[in-house]
């Protein structure tokens, strides 16, 4: 684009990127503490999806720890934590058998636990929000970081629209707004296309370990009346992935004989034959899984990526004018598969150091913001810190292979809880870990049935996807060449393979194959930015509220 492009502004004291459990919690808890305080401070959220709720999707068993300190009154407010959770199950699965473990590991023992949609909870924080004066704004993105002159943050602008595929500006251009801020809170989840920008230009991770990831795909499912169990959450391990790939299923009952149905594969998988997608059919094929589903009907689709990393992998939280908070900063605990309670405190704790450092103005914001230092430290004095470090082992022992790592972490649960004073590592990146395609097998997959297992296109129609057609591509190549160079001749195009929208195809064209990128599909889910081998591919905001829309996911 070679236009000069001019910006209006605005200022607030926060700005807050992303409108998800993170997001929105931060943005009650400072206007709490400014209540408390006495005191007038302005608070704004943007939010990339066409409404709040939009892009968020989760599990999603929910623990009310933080919730309770937050709202405490939150059941007479109306959240919607409806369907407690009334029995626990976790499966043990071979290829045409299921074994019930006999007693449920703590970490999947939900008593006092919910089976919500996440999307609908952050639906109510946003009203809750509004109603202490926070301004939301939905369907604008966080395009571009802002920084002062000495280097700190100074706020984000908002992406262009009314960009064509060119580049060049059409007859519908507008400019993005400019955001000032005194703090600017990150909560943009897993590989946020800000957060990872900020971590880089900081140095944020130079003393943690690599940050590590999962791919969750969830569909939910109407079922026949007689099998609904409203309340029961079930998780299984084993079939249909090897012992060297980490990964397994939840399926919660919902009411309205509604059940969420997803698998979870950890992104450091070696064979790039692998599909998630495809892991996640065959496995609804189980004789254990399929008698659910049969006489049912598919409702919603959808997938995400999970941040696996725990404790050992956290960045530093804060930097000059601005913290990372939820998921983009890495709080999952992944034994639990929870990250709700434990993003929606790190939020209360950023904005517990936040509000001291904001300066009281007339007129112009400081031309120079400073950093909440105090955050790691009301962070490390926090039960969140007790419960990450005590999950820390037990992700990293499954580079051991299944069966060791299940001992381990028996021996974790039971036993230390945490106390051994070791922190094991990670196996190293995601994108490390992938083995060339000739050390490798194909994975036979069933072709869809169109009943139980379906394909990737008819899938994404149930997300509900939608972006402007007539924009440039949100999936940017640093070097097109290399996707066959190297993706395609060493690795089989593993994006083709790990990507649960079709967004990536090889095509022949005169004679030679090609990669075709169809970005229209995507969900957002951010697996090919975290899992391509080549780190070739960089995944940023689309134009406005393009991408899926979950509704009730």
């Amino acid at each position: 684009m070679n236009q000069e492009i001019e910006r209006d502004s605005m200022q607030y004291d926060v700005v807050i990127v992303g409108a998800g459990v993170a997001g929105l919690s931060a943005a009650i808890k400072l206007k709490q503490i400014a209540a408390e305080q006495n005191r007038e401070i302005s608070v704004c959220v943007l939010e990339k999806g066409s409404e709040v709720g939009a892009h968020i999707l989760s599990g999603a068993v929910f623990d009310p720890i933080a919730l309770d300190e937050l709202l405490p009154k939150w059941r007479e407010l109306g959240a919607p934590l409806t369907r407690p959770v009334t029995d626990d199950q976790v499966l043990f699965l071979t290829e045409n058998k299921s074994f019930k473990i006999p007693l449920t590991p703590p970490s999947f023992q939900n008593h006092g636990n919910y089976i919500i949609s996440l999307g609908m909870l952050c639906k109510w924080l946003a009203e809750q929000a509004e109603n202490l004066g926070v301004e939301i704004y939905a369907g604008f993105a966080g395009a571009e970081i802002l920084y002062h002159k000495d280097g700190s943050v100074k706020g984000v602008v908002t992406g262009n629209m009314g960009v064509g595929k060119d580049g060049e500006q059409t007859a519908n251009f507008q400019a993005g707004m400019e955001l000032h801020a005194q703090q600017t809170i990150f909560a943009e989840g897993a590989r946020g296309s800000l957060s990872k920008t900020i971590i880089r230009q900081y140095s944020l991770d130079r003393f943690s370990q690599p940050q590590t990831y999962g791919l969750g795909i969830k569909e939910i499912w109407e079922v026949q009346p007689e099998k609904s169990q409203a309340g029961l959450a079930i998780h299984t391990t084993g079939y249909p992935l090897d012992s060297h790939t980490y990964g397994g299923s939840f399926i919660y009952h919902l009411d309205d004989n509604k059940v969420a149905i997803g698998f979870v594969v950890g992104l450091d998988y070696e064979n790039p034959y692998l599909s998630p997608f495809e892991e996640f059919q065959r496995f609804k094929l189980h004789p254990a899984i399929r008698p659910l589903l049969e006489g049912g009907r598919r409702i919603a689709y959808g997938a995400r990526a999970l941040v696996e990393g725990g404790l050992q992998s956290l960045p530093k939280l804060s930097f000059a004018g601005g913290v990372l908070i939820g998921d983009c900063a890495g709080f999952l605990n992944v034994p639990r598969i929870k990250g709700c309670h434990t993003s929606m405190k790190s939020a209360m704790l950023a904005a517990e150091a936040i509000f001291p450092v904001l300066a009281e103005y007339d007129g112009e914001l400081p031309e120079k913001n400073v950093s909440a230092d105090n955050y790691q430290k009301l962070f490390e004095n926090s039960w969140l810190y007790d419960e990450l470090h005590q999950a820390r082992n037990i992700r990293p022992s499954f580079k051991w292979g299944l069966i060791p790592a299940m001992i381990y972490t028996a021996l974790e649960q039971y036993v230390l809880k945490g106390r051994g004073t070791w922190t094991l590592k990670h196996h190293g990146t995601d994108s490390g870990s992938l083995k060339k395609a000739a050390d490798c097998q194909p994975i036979d997959y069933p072709k869809p049935d169109g009943k139980i297992t379906f394909d990737r296109l008819s899938s994404v129609f149930l997300a509900n996807v939608s972006h402007e057609e007539d924009q440039p591509s949100h999936l940017q190549l640093k070097n097109a060449q290399t996707m066959i160079d190297v993706n395609f001749k060493e690795y089989a195009s593993p994006e083709t393979c790990y990507c649960p929208a079709g967004v990536y195809e090889i095509v022949e064209e005169n004679g030679a194959p090609r990669l075709q990128i169809n970005a229209a599909n995507c969900v957002h889910c951010k697996t090919c930015d975290i899992k391509d081998p080549t780190q070739n591919i960089n995944w940023i905001c689309p134009e406005g509220s393009g991408g899926p829309n979950y509704s009730e996911m």
